[in-house]
């Protein structure tokens, strides 16, 4: 046995090897290719080990062999009942005789695939077996790899041994092995550089192929050109400054993401500041944020009229500073084009390493409250880079419409950072509201992937021809519930599937999301890959994330599998809110991170949100979610068709009950009393329980709505409470 302290061999890391007993054992591993199969066999040696295969399992050609070569002993699963007993006596006998099982998951895994590749079912008669069952994470680090890295070998991987479970659940599980891949996926060495490091590797590798797009005027970015207006730009921030961050007033755009990638080219921290919130949440940002310079444009400062602008000589106009920059453009350009990058970084002053310093500060949409400082560390954002990177696989030639703003976690991560480092090229527009110029601009440029959020799909499906949205392979939303009925519009309409993903502005943003299933590979069947989708859920978690879920109340551990807190922990996450360490203190316990959200896993790993803990209300002692009410209500009311948000459930205090739920909607009508009244006989007749009506109604002309798409909880509660 080693120590607790990681071993090496053939391209291999191995943790908790000293876990394995010397009694018999069931190892359930993650994924098992040929190559890690043989690594395990040396890390194991003197020990008799028994293989269970399922006997339609598809392996490749030489794990096959290997398998039913002399000397190896492997029991297959058999498809039906009949034999189960036969085999189950036989194992029973080989782990009785201290014999280690190893349960083999079959090899093909597609690129995306989810962190377990072994279906909940087969888990679950695993567990049948009653064996002490020793779980075990296979981590490919080639899998992960990214474009600015240097290539890894394919066969190189980290096993971690989790400790023996003795009452083995497949909920027990999941959660060991989630537990495994947050702790291998942590040691990446990708996570401690430097975000300025990788934006200054990304634009300089992919400066000839790749480019952000600016939709408003077709301006083409070419990244070699963002990277000398980043230079130029960020000489002037250094001197214009003695503050560490500097705040940025501008929408998605060109100048955006130049300003942007200045910003931490002069070793600084960009703040983009939420210009659509009320005026006491931007300047209690801007006090928190303690900026005394900012960049913007003269277009937006005359757009954005309602802003609290500083006085004109804490503002750098982008667009009058750089034309009078010509020379030293062209000076950077080619000095950028021609100086390998670690020399590059060191006469910028770039550091290789950020770790867990601040590398963004963030504010969180304030829709259950006011914003919240979030301070994103380099490690946070490089983290979440390589997680849903991983998970997405995007290639060369594809193209993202950037759209989201960049004051939203989304926006920043996935349409800003995410592009650049790995090489994707970028559509931006200003705003996701304009709906029609959006599929003009997916059509011209064959954008392939668009984040959107619920709200704002709804806007497509009034007015825009299917052909415009040809293009597209993947979308995704986020930010709130996917309704059912917006899914299937879309896909009716345009022929085109949405996934549904979840995150957190304290997560980076991305901790899950659906995707399409994986491609078999050539020669087998559909069901030699997992399923990576599943319609009601938020998808399965981004590699290296671990989850728990507690009783609300209590904070006491419950199954993955029932309904209850979801906590997170990884590189992912943020380690606090700015200045504020009694809050942090509330969602923050030994690196778990209380979202907040209530919800469940099911036994193939997808997560499923049934609410915000504030989108509850308790009323007569009952948990009562306003999302599931709120369906109902689309359902009873007939407006599944509906495209756009016409209906939202907030609670208010109540005397007799402790609160009651208020339902805000744009319908029109006669009568409010009456049509409550007949709402309520229509939901009883439906089933739905008495608490769990609405008990008043209030006409609104629209639904509060976020920038980034949400329901503006805060909003719609003011309404029901001053109505």
């Amino acid at each position: 046995m080693t120590s607790a302290a990681a071993t090496a061999t053939h391209h291999a890391t191995i943790n908790g090897l000293e876990n394995v007993p010397s009694v018999g054992v069931l190892i359930i591993p993650s994924r098992l290719g040929f190559s890690d199969l043989i690594n395990l066999e040396k890390m194991l040696p003197g020990r008799e080990l028994v293989y269970l295969i399922e006997h339609d399992a598809q392996f490749s050609a030489e794990l096959k062999k290997h398998l039913h070569s002399d000397g190896v002993h492997a029991l297959e699963i058999p498809p039906g009942p009949a034999k189960a007993d036969a085999l189950h006596r036989e194992i029973q006998g080989a782990a009785a005789a201290g014999k280690v099982i190893i349960y083999v998951p079959s090899e093909l895994v597609a690129p995306g695939a989810p962190l377990c590749t072994i279906p909940g079912a087969k888990l679950e008669f695993l567990m049948q077996l009653k064996l002490p069952v020793l779980p075990l994470h296979v981590l490919h680090t080639h899998d992960l790899a990214m474009a600015i890295e240097r290539k890894r070998p394919s066969d190189a991987a980290v096993f971690s041994f989790g400790t023996v479970v003795s009452e083995g659940s497949v909920a027990a599980i999941q959660e060991s092995l989630l537990l495994l891949s947050e702790k291998s996926f942590s040691r990446l060495p990708l996570l401690d550089l430097h975000l300025a490091r990788a934006l200054l590797m990304g634009l300089k590798k992919h400066r000839s192929h790749a480019c952000v797009i600016d939709g408003k005027d077709d301006r083409i970015f070419s990244f070699d050109r963002i990277l000398a207006l980043a230079i130029v730009l960020s000489k002037h921030i250094r001197s214009a400054t003695k503050k560490n961050r500097v705040g940025i007033i501008l929408p998605p755009c060109g100048a955006s993401t130049v300003a942007n990638v200045a910003v931490l080219l002069a070793g600084k921290v960009p703040v983009n500041l939420n210009f659509t919130a009320g005026r006491a949440a931007i300047e209690s940002a801007m006090k928190q944020a303690e900026t005394d310079h900012y960049i913007t444009s003269d277009l937006f400062v005359r757009k954005v009229q309602t802003f609290p602008w500083p006085p004109n000589r804490q503002l750098t106009f982008i667009e009058r500073l750089l034309p009078m920059k010509k020379g030293a453009i062209i000076f950077w350009s080619a000095v950028s084009k021609f100086l390998p990058t670690s020399i590059l970084a060191m006469v910028l002053g770039v550091p290789k390493k950020g770790g867990d310093s601040e590398a963004t500060l963030l504010f969180t949409s304030g829709s259950s409250g006011d914003p919240k400082g979030v301070v994103m560390s380099h490690r946070n954002l490089m983290a979440n880079i390589c997680q849903f990177s991983s998970r997405l696989n995007l290639k060369r030639g594809d193209s993202i419409l950037g759209c989201l703003p960049l004051f939203h976690c989304f926006g920043s991560t996935v349409t800003l950072w995410y592009p650049m480092v790995q090489g994707i090229n970028v559509v931006t527009y200003p705003t996701p509201l304009e709906i029609k110029k959006l599929a003009e601009l997916v059509h011209k440029h064959k954008i392939t992937v668009m984040i959107s959020t619920p709200t704002f799909l709804r806007g497509y499906l009034k007015g825009v021809n299917p052909e415009m949205l040809a293009s597209l392979n993947l979308i995704v939303t986020g930010a709130e519930k996917l309704p059912r009925a917006v899914a299937d519009a879309f896909e009716s309409r345009f022929g085109k599937k949405v996934y549904e993903g979840y995150g957190l502005t304290e997560t980076s943003p991305v901790s899950n999301v659906n995707l399409p299933d994986p491609v078999p590979p050539s020669g087998a069947g559909d069901s030699s890959v997992m399923t990576t989708h599943r319609p009601g859920s938020v998808g399965q978690l981004v590699p290296g994330l671990a989850m728990k879920i507690t009783v609300p109340e209590s904070d006491s551990p419950l199954s993955l599998h029932q309904s209850g807190m979801i906590w997170f922990k990884g590189a992912n996450v943020f380690k606090g809110y700015l200045k504020n360490p009694k809050k942090t203190e509330e969602v923050i316990q030994d690196g778990w991170f209380r979202t907040g959200d209530i919800g469940r896993m099911d036994a193939d790993g997808f997560l499923y949100i049934e609410g915000r803990l504030s989108r509850f209300s308790k009323i007569g002692g009952e948990m009562v979610p306003h999302e599931t009410v709120e369906e109902n209500l689309v359902r009873a009311l007939n407006l599944e068709s509906e495209s756009n948000r016409c209906i939202a459930v907030v609670g208010i205090p109540d005397a007799d009950k402790g609160e009651a739920l208020v339902m805000l909607t744009t319908l029109p009508g006669g009568s409010v009393q009456q049509e409550i009244l007949d709402l309520r006989y229509k939901l009883l007749d439906r089933g739905m329980t008495p608490l769990w009506i609405p008990k008043k109604m209030i006409r609104v002309q629209e639904i509060p709505v976020l920038a980034s798409g949400k329901l503006d909880i805060k909003a719609c509660e003011v309404i029901a409470m001053t109505a």
